[in-house]
């Protein structure tokens, strides 16, 4: 006779219907589509939510982050099931178009008294929004008392906690060149922290782009790298309409390596370069009243 064992879980995986189930959640939520195949993906990670609230299966689970009482526990689903890859310098090509074409103008703009703000969007844990911080000070070292902030941003709030601390293991030093490991880095019991002199430049904030965003000012460069791949082309669409709308004239778009922009029609967007984007400059820099965000 065979012995049927329950899954190492200790739950049953979710059925072809709670699957459907959390995945109209996530997008509902976060925009965010699950293939159908991904029923071991679902398990595995939310496994341990449904031990933590002494669940036995997933349709208490469903039942408990479509409630009311459930928006904090949607919040630690949606942590669970985002994927989170990222590391330093990813991209190069992005940051020698930042450091050559891009940046100058803004420095100049900054050095002269004016404001520069830049939005690392889906920062993941802020490796990127620190890549921009160091890019940064190597142009302009007296950038911290410059009107020059970046604005970190994502929907999963253990990202924005370990981007707000800046410590990372040491396998994650790898991506930054050695000189820039010895000015921007010191060591930490858990690998190695990011130094105050940048963390000052990064503002991280929990948001949900899919959400009302409370930011009011325009920015002059918008990285959003590798996310807009996990919506439906509707929500990609909606939201490629929106960064160009938060961008000020003369503004900077810097999408994935397999993502691109639909231009032409109402797009004002012009190709500057692999997967970079820019508005025309033309007309004044603008803001838009002040923002709750720095």
């Amino acid at each position: 006779m065979t012995q049927a064992f329950p899954p190492p879980s200790g739950h049953q995986p979710p059925s072809a219907s709670e699957l459907q189930a959390i995945a109209a959640i996530l997008y509902e939520y976060a925009g965010i589509v699950i293939n159908p195949n991904k029923s071991s993906m679902v398990q595995s990670r939310l496994a341990k939510r449904l031990r933590k609230l002494g669940l036995s299966d997933y349709q208490g689970y469903i039942a408990l982050v479509k409630s009311e009482e459930g928006a904090s526990e949607r919040r630690e689903m949606i942590s669970a099931l985002t994927t989170n890859v990222t590391h330093f310098f990813r991209e190069k090509h992005h940051f020698d178009t930042l450091r050559e074409k891009a940046l100058p103008p803004l420095l100049a703009r900054a050095k002269a008294g004016g404001r520069v703000r830049i939005w690392s969007a889906g920062s993941s844990n802020g490796q990127e929004a620190y890549t921009i911080a160091m890019v940064l000070t190597e142009m302009c070292s007296e950038v911290g008392s410059r009107d020059v902030r970046i604005l970190a941003s994502d929907i999963d709030p253990v990202m924005i906690a370990r981007g707000t601390r800046g410590v990372y293991d040491s396998a994650a030093l790898d991506g930054i060149p050695e000189p820039l490991q010895k000015k921007y880095t010191r060591p930490h019991p858990e690998g190695f922290e990011i130094v105050p002199q940048l963390r000052q430049l990064v503002s991280f904030r929990e948001l949900n782009l899919h959400e009302t965003w409370p930011m009011k000012g325009r920015f002059d460069i918008i990285f959003c790298r590798n996310v807009v791949i996990y919506f439906d082309q509707p929500a990609q669409t909606r939201l490629w309409q929106r960064f160009e709308a938060c961008l000020n004239p003369g503004g900077w778009l810097f999408v994935g390596h397999s993502e691109r922009v639909p231009l032409g029609g109402a797009s004002r967007l012009e190709t500057a370069g692999i997967t970079t984007y820019r508005l025309p400059e033309e007309g004044a820099v603008q803001t838009i009243g002040e923002s709750r965000w720095p």
